[in-house]
C-alpha cells in the first residue's frame, strides 16, 4: 500500500473518527454477548451514536435497533447492515483486550462489524447535507443461528422496506483491504435436523432381548455420506453433517435412545427437499432392518426457526456496488469470488414479502505477508468460529467504514 492510495489518505482524514472506533470495536470484543439480547453492545453502540441526527426504531424480540438518518431531498432508501453477537468459545488469542468472559468469544468479527456502521453513521451523518435519500443502520442481533434479521423484519423495524441493501463480513482468507464477491448466489441456505432413534434398552450382555439404537445410528451416519453424492444433481452443491451424536450412559448397558444433530447446506428448493426426503427414507428404512416397531420410529425433526435461507447477491446491484467500491479503494481492491457454502441469515430479505435487494461482500482481514507465509506452508491462519481466530483490526476497520459510507452514496444516487 502507498502513500497514495485511496484508503491510506482516508485514513489521514479520518484521524478524529478512527480512534474512537477502534476504542469501541476493542470494548465490544472484550465484552461479548450471544444471542437476541445483547444489552451491554447495544448500550455500546448507542452511546457512540449519541448526539447525531438519527432516528431510533427497536422492537420487542431482540436487543437490535435500526437508526435511520434522513437527508434534506427525498429520495432512495438504502439499508446498511452489521451484526452484533459473539459466539460460545472460549478466546485463546492472547489480544490485550480479549474476552472477559469463560465460553463467549467474538470469533466471528462481527465486534469489527459494529465499530465499522457506527463509524459509517457518524461519517455519513456529518454529510447529511448532501444525501439524496435516506440511510438505515441496522444493528443486528442473533446472526449466529439465532435468526435476528427475520425478528427484526417481523418486528417492523425496517419500514418502509429500503430500495438496496449492503452487507459485509470480514474474511481471513483474503488481505486486508481487499473486498470480494459474485452477482447471484453466493452463499448456501442452512437446516438444523434432529434425528430420534428410540430402541428398547436392556443388559449389554443380552443384546437379543433389546432393541439396540446405536447400530441403526452408526448405520445412518455411513448412509448419510451418500446422500450428496448419490441423490443431490452433481453440479448443484450441498453438503450434509453429522456434528453430535448422543447415547448410553454406561458400557454395559444398552440405551433406549440415540440423537443426531445434523446441519446441512443447500443453494436450491430442490436440493433442500432431496436431502430432507433421504433423510427421512434412511433413517425409516434402517430402523425396519433392524427390527424397530412402527411405535419407535426414528423421529426427523428440522428447527425451521434456526433455518437461514440462501443468500442472494441482486446482480445488478452487486455489480454496481463493485464499481463503487473499485473507483473508491482501486480496481485491484475488489475481486470475484465463488460461491460458498456457509451461511447467513441475511438471506431472508431476498425471500417473499421483502425482496430487498441485497449486495453482500467479504472484506479481507488478514495482513498480506502473514498470509502468503501461511499459504506457502501449506495452511490457513486462524477463521471465523477458532478460538484463535484475531483479524487485522485497524486497516480493516477504517476500510470498512469508507465502503459503507462510498457505497451509501453512491446508492442512493439514481439507480
Amino acid at each position: 500500500m502507498t502513500q497514495s492510495s485511496p484508503i491510506q489518505r482516508w485514513i489521514a482524514a479520518g484521524a478524529d473518527l478512527l480512534p474512537d472506533m477502534i476504542a469501541l470495536r476493542r470494548a465490544i470484543h472484550a465484552e461479548p454477548e450471544i444471542g437476541l439480547h445483547l444489552p451491554m453492545t447495544t448500550a455500546r453502540a448507542r452511546e457512540a451514536l449519541a448526539g447525531l441526527p438519527l432516528e431510533f426504531h427497536e422492537g420487542p424480540s431482540t436487543t437490535g435497533f435500526v437508526a435511520v438518518l434522513r437527508g434534506p431531498a427525498n429520495g432512495r432508501t438504502v439499508l446498511l447492515r452489521g451484526d452484533m453477537d459473539a459466539l460460545p468459545l472460549t478466546e485463546e488469542t492472547g489480544l490485550d483486550f480479549a474476552s472477559n468472559l469463560q465460553g463467549a468469544m467474538h470469533a466471528c468479527g462481527h465486534d469489527t462489524h459494529v465499530a465499522m456502521l457506527v463509524g459509517a453513521a457518524r461519517a455519513l451523518s456529518a454529510q447529511r447535507d448532501r444525501l439524496a435519500g435516506t440511510v438505515m443502520f441496522m444493528f443486528q442481533p442473533g446472526e449466529e443461528g439465532w435468526h435476528g434479521a427475520r425478528f427484526m423484519l417481523e418486528d417492523g423495524l425496517i419500514d418502509p422496506l429500503p430500495d438496496a441493501a449492503f452487507a459485509l463480513h470480514i474474511t481471513p482468507n483474503i488481505e486486508t483491504g481487499v473486498f470480494a464477491s459474485r452477482a447471484g448466489p453466493l452463499m448456501a441456505g442452512a437446516d438444523r435436523f434432529l434425528i430420534r432413534i428410540t430402541g428398547r434398552g436392556g443388559h449389554a450382555s443380552m443384546p437379543h432381548d433389546a432393541v439396540d439404537p446405536i447400530p441403526v445410528a452408526c448405520e445412518l451416519v455411513t448412509a448419510i455420506q451418500t446422500l450428496v453424492t448419490r441423490r443431490v444433481a452433481a453440479f448443484e452443491p450441498a453438503v450434509v453433517t453429522v456434528g453430535s451424536i448422543h447415547g448410553g450412559s454406561k458400557r454395559n448397558i444398552i440405551p433406549d435412545e440415540v440423537k443426531l444433530q445434523l446441519t446441512t447446506r443447500y443453494f436450491t428448493d430442490h436440493s433442500r427437499q432431496v436431502i430432507l426426503d433421504g433423510l427421512r427414507n434412511m433413517a425409516a428404512g434402517l430402523a425396519v432392518s433392524a427390527g424397530l416397531p412402527p411405535d419407535r420410529a426414528p423421529i426427523v425433526t428440522i428447527n425451521e426457526t434456526e433455518s437461514a435461507p440462501p443468500t442472494y447477491n441482486d446482480p445488478k446491484l452487486a455489480n454496481r456496488v463493485r464499481a463503487a467500491l473499485a473507483r473508491s479503494l482501486g480496481p485491484d481492491k475488489v475481486s470475484v469470488s465463488e460461491k460458498v457454502m456457509p451461511s447467513e441469515d441475511v438471506g431472508v430479505f431476498g425471500l417473499e414479502g421483502h425482496q430487498i435487494p441485497l449486495a453482500y461482500f467479504s472484506l479481507g482481514a488478514m495482513d498480506a505477508d502473514a498470509l502468503a507465509r501461511a499459504r506457502a506452508a501449506g495452511h490457513e491462519l486462524p477463521g471465523p468460529h477458532n478460538s484463535h481466530f484475531a483479524p487485522v483490526p485497524d486497516l480493516t476497520l477504517a476500510t470498512g467504514v469508507k465502503a459503507m459510507t462510498d457505497v451509501a452514496l453512491t446508492l442512493l444516487g439514481k439507480p
